[in-house]
Parts: C-alpha cells; structure tokens; sequence
C-alpha cells in the first residue's frame, strides 16, 4: 500500500530562530495525536536541516532538502552534495521544482544526474513535474509532464524507482491562490500513474506516492486528498503556519 505523505516546502522563508519555533509549535501539535500514515516532511532551508533533524528525532517526522548537487563532491564552492545531507539525517530532497527550473534553468538532463546522485545514497527524491498557464491552455500539459517524467526518471531501473515519489505542481497555481480543481488534480494524477504502470508495471506504480502542489492549503486539502490517486501534497506557504500545516496534515 503507498504511502501518503505531506510534505512542506518552507522554500527562502524563515530565520533560525522562526525555523525552531515553527517545528517545536508543530512537534506539540503533534504530540498524542502522530501517526505513521501519512508521513509529514519539514524541508526547511539548507542552514536549518541539522536543526530539524535533531529537533525530530525519536519521531515519525521525517525531513527533506529543497536542493542537492549534481556533483558527489569536489571544488563546487556553495553546493551540498547527498554525502552531506544524508550524514545528517535528511532523507527525502525536492528535485526538479518549477522554481529551480525557471531560475536556475535547471534542465531534466541535470535532475536526472540529481535524482541518480540521491539514489546513491539512499535518499528519496520528490521528484517535480507540471506544466505553464500557456502549455494548460493550449492542451499541451499531459505532454509536457510525460516528457519531464520519462527525460528525468524512467532511467531508472523498478528497484531504483521504488524509491522516487512524485510531485504534480501546476505552474500557474505556485504561490497565486489558484488551486487546480479536485478534477483537475484527480486527471492528472491518473495520468501520471498509467505513465508508471507502462514503464514499471502496475504493483511499483500504485505504490508510488503522487502528490499534488499548487496552492493547496488547510481548506482545499481535504478534497484534493479525496480523490483516489492523490496521496497528499507538496505544501508552500501553507507549511510556514504550524495550525495550517498540521490541519493539512490532517486532511486524509
């Protein structure tokens, strides 16, 4: 059975101090009422991660980064290679966000590189994919996705893939307050997992946990997980409220 995971993507927000606040405000919400399934995930900025994970330990919270380098390791001045993240702790990293597509032109040839190097060390990528207003309304989004799915991942062999989850993020409902429709995300979501069980076959690909990013937040959640091949979300400025986040969390 998947597994159904809520993930938040603090993205460039926080100081160190909101950081510890917000995941101990999070941990007392928690407390008496944690479950294993779903599985919450803090990806907090780089500097906060070893707080995160010692703030958790001993909890079913897992954490996540919001990036990694394509490189193992070497004179790359800036960059956190997997080696570093996992020796702290870290489990799961964001690849492939609409964000680092758009800003820092991240191409699929280098979210593949990424998504191997996180493999290596046995780390699970919540891998990104989603199409631009202009690619929704000229019907092209089914294509676009398929493309950034089967350019990034469908190198990977059933074992290695075993450990990738996916995220649906409509471009035009990043951080705009429009959320793709129940409908809308359920279509989606179903195409992505037919993409999977052509490549993997049908056991790896429903258990491969899908879940759905653009403007999701603590009143839409629940109908957005109700649909059968949503199994949660990848939550942005939602996830910088700890009351918001862990309602979210609360919406299966």
């Amino acid at each position: 059975m998947r597994r159904k995971i809520v993930a938040g993507n603090w993205k460039m927000n926080t100081d160190f101090q909101q950081a510890e606040e917000l995941i101990e405000d999070l941990l007392d919400l928690l407390e008496g009422n944690e479950m294993e399934n779903p599985l919450m995930v803090l990806c907090p900025p780089l500097p906060y991660l070893e707080l995160a994970t010692d703030l958790i330990d001993e909890t079913h919270v897992s954490v996540g980064s919001q990036n990694v380098s394509n490189f193992e390791n070497g004179a790359y001045t800036g960059e956190v290679s997997s080696a570093m993240l996992s020796s702290i702790g870290v489990e799961f990293c964001i690849v492939g966000h609409s964000e680092r597509r758009k800003y820092f032109n991240e191409t699929s040839e280098l979210l593949k590189e990424k998504v191997n190097i996180l493999l290596d060390h046995s780390m699970k990528p919540i891998f990104c994919c989603g199409e631009q207003l202009a690619e929704r309304e000229t019907e092209k989004y089914f294509e676009v996705v398929e493309s950034q799915i089967k350019n990034s991942l469908f190198h990977l062999s059933d074992t290695e893939f075993e450990n990738v989850v996916i995220a649906y993020e409509p471009v035009w409902a990043i951080g705009t307050g429009v959320t793709a429709s129940a409908d809308q995300a359920q279509e989606m979501h179903a195409f992505i997992r037919k993409l999977l069980v052509e490549k993997f076959g049908k056991d790896i690909a429903n258990d491969t946990s899908i879940l759905y990013g653009g403007s999701c937040n603590a009143k839409n959640a629940r109908e957005l997980f109700a649909n059968p091949d949503v199994d949660g979300g990848l939550i942005g400025g939602a996830s910088l409220k700890a009351e918001d986040f862990y309602h979210i969390y609360k919406s299966f």
